[in-house]
């Protein structure tokens, strides 16, 4: 979406912004200058006193392009559009928490060519600050925001706040529309499943979320960024989106290089959306600079040494060196003709319409087989990733041997119209849709032998709802192997990877990726479990059960159901408790005094003698 001609500042109608509601979307917003003497400047920050110092170092020298990727010709204005993400520092020695241990910065930078300015030109960099990965808000956002702060200047934050604190607050794996001025983002926020959670709580997830199925409707997005141009950005590499797809599932270290912060921070978000609905737990970057404190962790491994899993984004081809040891590199993008390292133009890369930039991409080329295309990529990989050093190509280098074989029916589905940009922008539309949706089906299939272990057991008819339901099946990664070995991997992983398939899954298991998704998937199988058993508690009659208790039935039911009132109590002192947590009070109340009217005389003197469940029997109405 593309700021609308009429957008204006007025301050008649110009809106305070409410703080609370701003930081449900909003970090903070930055005004970077960059100055030939002093280096990186922070102009504005607003709400002010949000960043550390060093969270201001980190947002400066991530704010701009690397000299070695910014244009070389000499057009008045340049505009481009990337993001940043980095891991916060520790607060008193204190690992933040949750979704708050990583910010996102969302840049429309602008690069002003003026001879009758100091140095010949300016550059400067309009930033959002978001703990939220929410890329389908903020990218519209910013080519708003960005050429209107450059029309109006620093007023032009404080209106643009002011509308984002009316917004109501976001709700993953919805489709939202949120009012800015006389426009509308009409935006799909990322699911539930595919975010960090909040200080250790789960979002309001799906059970159905974690199931083996293909999602009915393809327009809700399955994991994060399902807008970025998976097609434009790898067309000359998509051969080995397959190998690249492994490759993030079992958490090896990647390195991309593109000649443009817009190309290799849309390179990474591509890469990390190849595996939805998998929530990725490995460590990415979309736009790494040397200045990041990680780099000189990075710098100091030795050969031999193990990287950490991760994926990182750079323009700087200092670290084709720095970096020599990394496993896989990944280029990516072409340069323009007319200049050596120019931004790649494409609908969400972070082109802004009206600004032209050259294209950059090559004709779509599957089929085409010759000697000397062979002789080529021989000695590509025999060059390794320091060729780039002297010209930029596109290519991945990997001793990985890659299980999955590539779809040749889906890559023959692709469509190559040409290349207006118009046609070009509809293509990709088309395009990124039949991969996305492939690789979607690939992770889908992939992760359904793990299927079983989240399985809810629901209370069957004739079993009391009270008694403490049954734990889910327990996972051990050997017997999970071996079953999934003897019973084979379904009929379409089967087709599509080598008999070597098990290496797969057993280098998923053990990467980082494996845990902290299944965990989740298991926590939110329980949950669920808990509330159909609740369900049944809320629709069970007691004294219709009671009138066929023994008394033995009748102690244990009582013992049950006073654990569940506790368990309710403890929910809500905590703060945790649900809508109707109240009725689910009130009904375990009645229901424990409906099984302790049929004990024996003794039986009920005895509970009488402790005063709170005597408070509890005798005061129905009165809550604990």
């Amino acid at each position: 979406m593309s700021r609308s001609p009429s957008f204006s500042v007025k301050s008649e109608l110009s809106i305070k912004p409410d703080p609370e509601s701003l930081k449900r979307w909003i970090h903070a917003f930055c005004i970077m200058r960059f100055d030939l003497e002093q280096g990186q400047i922070l102009e504005e920050c607003y709400p002010p006193g949000l960043l550390s110092q060093e969270e201001e170092i980190e947002v400066s020298f991530n704010s701009f392009p690397d000299s070695v990727s910014q244009h070389h010709n000499r057009a008045s204005i340049h505009d481009c559009i990337f993001f940043f993400r980095f891991r916060r520092p520790k607060k008193n020695n204190e690992e933040i928490d949750g979704g708050d241990r990583y910010l996102y910065g969302y840049v429309f930078n602008r690069q002003r060519h003026d001879e009758r300015l100091k140095r010949g030109g300016e550059q400067k960099s309009v930033v959002i600050l978001s703990h939220t990965p929410y890329s389908s808000v903020f990218r519209p956002l910013l080519q708003i925001i960005g050429p209107l702060y450059f029309d109006v200047g620093n007023k032009a934050i404080e209106h643009i706040a002011g509308y984002v604190s009316m917004w109501p607050a976001p709700v993953p794996g919805k489709l939202m529309e949120l009012p800015i001025g006389n426009a509308m983002l009409k935006v799909n926020l990322p699911p539930a499943h595919s975010l960090p959670l909040e200080n250790g709580i789960l979002y309001e997830e799906s059970a159905s979320a974690m199931a083996p199925l293909l999602p009915t409707n393809q327009s809700v997005p399955q994991g994060l960024f399902h807008d970025a141009d998976l097609f434009g950005i790898y067309r000359g590499l998509l051969l080995q989106l397959w190998t690249l797809w492994e490759l993030l599932l079992i958490g090896e270290p990647i390195l991309i290089i593109a000649p443009t912060p817009p190309q290799c921070s849309e390179a990474v978000a591509c890469l990390v959306s190849l595996v939805a609905p998998l929530f990725c737990s490995v460590d990415f970057r979309p736009y790494f600079t040397i200045h990041d404190p990680g780099f000189a962790r990075l710098n100091s491994l030795r050969e031999g040494d193990t990287f950490p899993p991760m994926v990182l984004g750079v323009t700087n081809l200092f670290f084709l060196k720095a970096l020599r040891n990394m496993p896989h590199v990944v280029s990516v993008g072409t340069p323009a003709p007319n200049s050596n390292r120019v931004a790649f133009s494409s609908r969400s890369a972070g082109r802004i319409s009206g600004k032209p930039e050259g294209l950059g991409v090559k004709p779509l080329s599957l089929r085409t087989f010759s000697p000397t295309s062979l002789l080529n990529a021989v000695k590509l990989r025999r060059d390794g990733p320091l060729c780039l050093m002297s010209e930029h190509k596109e290519a991945v280098w990997t001793t990985y041997a890659a299980i999955t074989k590539p779809d040749t029916s889906i890559l023959n589905r692709l469509i190559d119209a040409g290349m207006s940009p118009r046609v070009e922008e509809s293509m990709s539309v088309v395009n990124n849709e039949i991969l996305r949706r492939h690789f979607l089906e690939l992770t889908t299939n992939f992760l359904a032998p793990f299927g079983p272990y989240f399985q809810v057991n629901a209370p069957s008819d004739g079993t009391s709802p009270y008694v403490t339901p049954p734990s889910l099946p327990s996972f051990g990664s050997d017997a999970f192997l071996s079953s999934l070995s003897a019973r084979g991997v379904g009929k379409f992983l089967s087709k599509r990877m080598k008999s070597n398939w098990p290496d797969l899954y057993r280098r998923f298991l053990r990467g980082p990726n494996f845990m902290p998704w299944f965990q989740r998937r298991r926590a939110v199988a329980e949950q669920e479990q808990c509330r159909l058993w609740k369900l049944a508690r809320m629709k069970t009659d007691m004294r219709q059960i009671t009138s066929q208790m023994n008394e033995l039935e009748a102690v244990d039911s009582f013992n049950a159901i006073e654990k569940h009132i506790n368990e309710e109590v403890m929910l809500r002192e905590s703060g945790g408790g649900v809508a109707d947590s109240e009725a689910m009070f009130q009904k375990l109340k009645k229901d424990l005094q409906a099984v302790f009217s049929v004990l024996p005389r003794d039986m009920q003197e005895l509970l009488l003698s402790n005063p709170q469940r005597a408070l509890l029997l005798q005061d129905p109405s009165e809550l604990q």
